[in-house]
């Protein structure tokens, strides 16, 4: 059962992220927030877990070392670690794209298992969210992404290899299906 710090973390991300909205979709950002934490509860995510899939984007988005603290303040160091592990970058402006999805990936074999699972449900999520909007908008999709079509997924098939060798699991496995539909209707455009 989720607590009160659940309800209280819910409450922080709505704030921090109140201002902002999903890429090239006008969508609430914490739509995406609430349906990561969902995704990681349906995997056995705890409460610490779950809270940082809450918080997974806080530091990266919305004030780096303070937000870090901030939520250490409120949620523990475990959340805290948990939110560090899903953030590719704390500094502004952040370093260049490829050069922050390699360290990312380079740093999934030493995750925890929290981390593994809370960064697993985020991309799984993500990749779902492309599977949709590709249906509807095609190439045109792409030009939200900084790595564009080809670098967007190089990155989903990376992670993949990573977690895999890492600990495969059913959260992976369910990202794999989802991201080989991705690239299945990508070959066909």
């Amino acid at each position: 059962m989720l607590s009160d710090r659940f309800t209280a973390a819910l409450t922080y991300a709505t704030e921090l992220h109140a201002q902002q909205v999903r890429k090239g979709s006008g969508v609430p950002y914490i739509a995406h927030l609430l349906g990561v934490a969902s995704i990681a509860l349906e995997y056995g995510a705890n409460e610490d877990e779950a809270i940082g899939a809450l918080l997974h984007d806080a530091i990266e988005d919305q004030g780096g070392a303070a937000t870090r603290e901030e939520i250490r303040r409120r949620f523990g160091d475990n959340v805290t670690a948990i939110v560090d592990g899903c953030t590719d970058s704390d500094t502004t402006p952040k370093p260049p794209w490829r050069q922050r999805k390699e360290a990312y990936i380079a740093h999934i074999p030493t995750a925890s298992s929290s981390v593994l699972l809370v960064s697993a449900a985020d991309k799984l999520y993500n990749a779902r969210s492309i599977l949709k909007d590709y249906r509807v908008l095609g190439e045109s999709l792409w030009e939200r992404f900084q790595g564009g079509k080809e670098g967007t997924l190089w990155y989903y098939r990376a992670l993949i290899e990573t977690f895999n060798k890492t600990r495969p699991t059913a959260i992976v496995e369910e990202l794999e299906r989802v991201v080989s539909e991705v690239e299945m209707l990508a070959s066909q455009k």
